[in-house]
């Protein structure tokens, strides 16, 4: 498989797994700021084990922008989880960065969801 089609399974498969989740979680009446917290967290901490066991084995790695792309589109949870419980990528700034502002983000967008915002 090519480097290129490696990335589109890379991006495709969490996109996947967090949209599958999510709509499971709707269709179990979880609601929905919650179910799409939940279905992308679990979504970004499988992408983060996947990539840190290609590191270990020095195989293709899932690029930093999908892992970027996860965490802000929800999976900020995951990617912490991912990044402190697995000790990966706690070296590269950036992902401290991203995840620093996908918290504030979904933390702004619950108080709003909440009613507490307005």
């Amino acid at each position: 498989m090519t480097a290129r089609g490696r990335n589109r399974v890379a991006l495709f498969l969490p996109i996947a797994m967090g949209l599958l989740i999510a709509i499971t979680l709707l269709l179990l009446s979880i609601p929905p700021y919650l179910a799409w917290l939940t279905a992308w967290g679990i979504a970004t901490f499988a992408t983060y084990a996947v990539d840190k066991a290609q590191a270990h084995r020095g195989a293709w790695r899932v690029p930093e922008a999908v892992l970027h792309a996860l965490s802000l589109a929800g999976g900020v949870v995951g990617g912490w989880l991912g990044m402190l419980a697995l000790r990966h990528k706690t070296r590269k700034p950036i992902f401290w960065i991203v995840l620093a502002l996908a918290s504030i983000v979904w933390a702004g967008i619950g108080l709003y969801a909440s009613g507490l915002g307005r």
